[in-house]
Protein backbone atom coordinates (compact mmCIF):
# COMPACT_ATOMS: atom_id res chain seq x y z
CA UNK A 1 0.00 0.00 0.00
CA UNK A 2 1.43 3.17 -0.84
CA UNK A 3 -0.31 6.70 0.59
CA UNK A 4 0.63 10.55 -0.61
CA UNK A 5 -0.85 13.38 0.18
CA UNK A 6 -3.20 14.39 -2.43
CA UNK A 7 -5.59 17.49 -1.96
CA UNK A 8 -6.92 19.49 0.77
CA UNK A 9 -10.47 20.96 0.82
CA UNK A 10 -11.90 23.77 2.38
CA UNK A 11 -15.18 23.85 2.99
CA UNK A 12 -17.05 27.72 1.85
CA UNK A 13 -20.35 29.19 1.98
CA UNK A 14 -19.50 30.04 -1.68
CA UNK A 15 -16.99 28.39 -3.37
CA UNK A 16 -17.31 30.58 -6.89
CA UNK A 17 -16.24 33.99 -4.51
CA UNK A 18 -13.72 31.88 -2.98
CA UNK A 19 -12.32 30.64 -6.37
CA UNK A 20 -12.57 34.24 -7.56
CA UNK A 21 -10.60 35.98 -4.13
CA UNK A 22 -8.13 33.07 -4.38
CA UNK A 23 -7.19 34.28 -8.04
CA UNK A 24 -6.72 38.06 -7.77
CA UNK A 25 -5.37 38.16 -4.33
CA UNK A 26 -2.76 34.93 -4.53
CA UNK A 27 -2.33 34.41 -8.35
CA UNK A 28 -3.84 30.88 -8.57
CA UNK A 29 -5.06 29.68 -11.14
CA UNK A 30 -8.45 27.31 -11.59
CA UNK A 31 -8.21 23.62 -12.25
CA UNK A 32 -12.04 23.35 -12.47
CA UNK A 33 -15.15 24.52 -10.91
CA UNK A 34 -17.67 21.54 -10.96
CA UNK A 35 -20.91 22.90 -12.87
CA UNK A 36 -23.32 22.67 -9.39
CA UNK A 37 -20.64 25.14 -7.96
CA UNK A 38 -20.40 23.00 -4.93
CA UNK A 39 -16.32 21.99 -5.80
CA UNK A 40 -13.15 23.74 -7.40
CA UNK A 41 -9.79 22.69 -7.66
CA UNK A 42 -6.84 25.88 -7.58
CA UNK A 43 -3.46 24.96 -10.10
CA UNK A 44 -1.02 24.77 -6.91
CA UNK A 45 1.45 22.15 -8.07
CA UNK A 46 0.86 18.49 -7.81
CA UNK A 47 -1.06 19.00 -4.71
CA UNK A 48 -4.21 20.92 -5.20
CA UNK A 49 -6.05 23.44 -3.02
CA UNK A 50 -9.65 22.68 -3.08
CA UNK A 51 -12.98 24.02 -2.50
CA UNK A 52 -16.41 22.60 -1.19
CA UNK A 53 -19.29 24.53 -0.13
CA UNK A 54 -20.61 24.01 3.66
CA UNK A 55 -23.92 21.92 2.18
CA UNK A 56 -21.44 19.54 0.32
CA UNK A 57 -20.20 18.17 4.21
CA UNK A 58 -24.11 17.40 5.04
CA UNK A 59 -24.25 15.69 1.75
CA UNK A 60 -21.25 13.48 2.55
CA UNK A 61 -23.04 12.67 6.31
CA UNK A 62 -20.83 15.02 8.64
CA UNK A 63 -21.04 18.16 9.77
CA UNK A 64 -18.42 21.13 9.90
CA UNK A 65 -17.15 23.94 11.88
CA UNK A 66 -18.06 26.86 9.56
CA UNK A 67 -14.79 29.19 8.85
CA UNK A 68 -16.09 32.68 9.17
CA UNK A 69 -14.23 36.35 9.03
CA UNK A 70 -16.10 37.31 12.94
CA UNK A 71 -14.43 33.96 14.14
CA UNK A 72 -11.25 33.03 15.34
CA UNK A 73 -9.26 31.37 12.73
CA UNK A 74 -9.67 27.60 12.32
CA UNK A 75 -6.42 25.22 13.60
CA UNK A 76 -5.03 25.02 9.58
CA UNK A 77 -3.69 27.35 7.70
CA UNK A 78 -2.76 27.18 3.85
CA UNK A 79 0.89 28.20 3.23
CA UNK A 80 1.50 29.78 -0.56
CA UNK A 81 5.46 29.55 -1.35
CA UNK A 82 6.00 32.88 -3.15
CA UNK A 83 8.81 34.08 -4.66
CA UNK A 84 8.43 37.55 -3.38
CA UNK A 85 6.19 36.95 -0.22
CA UNK A 86 5.99 40.97 0.45
CA UNK A 87 5.30 41.49 -2.67
CA UNK A 88 2.18 38.61 -2.19
CA UNK A 89 0.99 40.02 1.01
CA UNK A 90 0.52 44.07 -0.37
CA UNK A 91 -1.22 42.10 -3.41
CA UNK A 92 -3.36 39.69 -1.02
CA UNK A 93 -4.14 43.03 1.23
CA UNK A 94 -4.84 45.03 -1.85
CA UNK A 95 -7.07 42.12 -3.19
CA UNK A 96 -9.42 42.17 0.40
CA UNK A 97 -7.37 39.64 2.37
CA UNK A 98 -7.38 40.85 5.98
CA UNK A 99 -3.89 41.54 7.16
CA UNK A 100 -2.89 39.50 10.44
CA UNK A 101 1.11 39.92 10.39
CA UNK A 102 3.29 41.03 8.05
CA UNK A 103 5.90 38.91 6.41
CA UNK A 104 9.50 39.36 8.22
CA UNK A 105 12.30 36.86 8.32
CA UNK A 106 12.44 34.22 10.27
CA UNK A 107 15.39 32.90 13.14
CA UNK A 108 15.63 29.71 9.90
CA UNK A 109 15.79 32.28 7.11
CA UNK A 110 12.69 31.97 5.75
CA UNK A 111 10.61 34.99 5.10
CA UNK A 112 6.99 34.42 6.39
CA UNK A 113 3.58 36.54 6.52
CA UNK A 114 0.08 36.06 7.40
CA UNK A 115 -3.30 37.42 6.03
CA UNK A 116 -6.93 35.97 6.45
CA UNK A 117 -8.87 35.27 3.00
CA UNK A 118 -12.87 36.39 2.66
CA UNK A 119 -14.03 33.14 4.59
CA UNK A 120 -11.35 34.07 7.75
CA UNK A 121 -8.96 31.01 6.68
CA UNK A 122 -5.45 32.05 7.86
CA UNK A 123 -3.18 32.08 5.01
CA UNK A 124 0.35 32.20 5.59
CA UNK A 125 2.91 33.76 2.48
CA UNK A 126 6.27 32.53 2.64
CA UNK A 127 9.25 31.85 0.86
CA UNK A 128 10.89 28.81 -0.12
CA UNK A 129 12.88 27.16 2.95
CA UNK A 130 16.54 27.94 2.85
CA UNK A 131 18.67 24.90 1.84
Amino acid sequence: MSVRFGYTILYVPDVVATVSFYETAFGLSRRFVHESNLYAEMETGPTALAFAGETMAEMNGFAVRANRKADLAGGFEIALVCSAPHEAYEKAVSAGAAPVKPPEEKPWGQVVGYVRDLNGCLVELCSAMPA
